[in-house]
């Protein structure tokens, strides 16, 4: 009986080989005087550049009438080539006998830096040889991460291999048939991205202290509700005997992804009489700004322990006039976290009770 042969093994039978030439070898010489590398990236920029001269050979020949550019600028994580719209990233590895690929976080979380496409490959420089080994979309691996909770070691995602497209030609046919924005655009307005990570710095560096407020001490930004809304809105969260010294709220402004719209985030906190341990009661509430009577769609209000794990998350519907958090309570002493995002865009309130 003849043995059976998974579509992976083939696959393996079939590799997409480049041969490399002397005057190959001697570029990725000259990238590395050039970059100035340290000896411990040395190495591996001295790979990826083989890695990168490899698949541009590759690419050129399945795309005859476009134009490759290539940069370097981040050689020592990843090569870039950019065709038309989309940008692809190589990454190097010497063998995958581990079936695991590492790929760097920078490369797939800082906006600027990500690329359409990651594609793995495997060096062997005594062969004189590059081979394609697979590829993952961008919005793919993002989601793979979020979803499997991929392990991080020594900053490099660990991507099992079995996750990758091993079809190397399914790349030309994206790129000539399907649209890059489809795949998560890597060229996000510097501008934007520069404001919201700005902001979500700013806040990050803060944690507002909830015990305070019952003595009367409140951190700067946090507003009365008074000064923002009419009475008979102070009366809607006048809830679980929440006095008019532990409301506050904030204004979040997530820039251009709100059209300039500004929503409201609300903290109310009451001390837990019926808890011998003095735990404190808390209300969050998300709402409109400017006269606006409905929440921009889809916007998240998500509170996050201390470890960064979700415990709860609400999403606005069409006309919906708010949204709110289920009361919790903690010790005093507990940090929390409360996001409130917008496609892209978010701001984060770190909080100790």
């Amino acid at each position: 009986m003849p043995n059976s042969t998974s579509s992976q093994d083939l696959r393996l039978l079939l590799q997409e080989i480049i041969w490399l030439e002397p005057e190959h070898f001697s570029s990725a010489q000259e990238v590395l005087s050039l970059k100035n590398t340290d000896r411990n990236t040395s190495w591996q920029a001295y790979l990826n550049t083989l890695a990168l001269i490899g698949f541009e050979i590759w690419l050129q020949k399945r795309l005859r009438d476009k134009v490759i550019t290539r940069d370097i600028s981040e050689i020592s994580t990843g090569g870039n080539l950019k065709v038309d719209d989309f940008k692809f990233c190589v990454i190097a590895t010497e063998e995958l006998i581990s079936e695991i690929v590492t790929i760097p976080q920078g490369i797939i979380e800082n906006k600027i830096a990500t690329a359409h496409f990651y594609i793995v490959t495997e060096v062997l420089e005594e062969e004189e040889q590059v081979i394609i080994r697979g590829f993952l979309s961008h919005n793919e691996l993002v989601e793979m991460i979020n979803n499997l909770k991929l392990p991080i070691k020594n900053g490099c995602y660990q991507i099992p291999f079995s996750l990758f497209d091993l079809e190397p030609n399914h790349l030309s046919l994206y790129q000539r048939y399907v649209e890059a924005s489809e795949f998560v655009p890597p060229e996000v307005s510097s501008q934007v991205t520069q404001i919201n990570e700005h902001l979500s710095n700013i806040v990050s560096k803060t944690t507002t202290n909830l015990s305070q407020w019952l003595q009367g001490i409140v951190d700067e930004g946090w507003q009365t509700i008074d000064s923002l809304y009419k009475p008979e809105f102070n009366l809607a969260f006048s809830t679980r005997n929440i006095d008019r010294d532990t409301k506050r709220t904030k204004i979040i402004d997530l820039g251009i992804n709100l059209d300039n719209h500004k929503v409201a985030l609300l903290i109310g906190i009451s001390p837990d009489n019926n808890d011998n341990r003095n735990k404190i009661s808390v209300l969050a509430q998300l709402r409109p700004m400017n006269g606006d009577n409905v929440l921009p769609h889809n916007i998240k209000l998500i509170l996050i322990s201390k470890a960064g794990k979700i415990l709860q998350e609400v999403t606005s519907r069409i006309q919906d006039h708010c949204i709110q958090l289920n009361p919790f309570k903690g010790e005093p002493g507990k940090n929390f976290s409360i996001k409130v995002s917008l496609g892209d865009s978010s701001i984060t309130e770190k909080f100790e009770l």
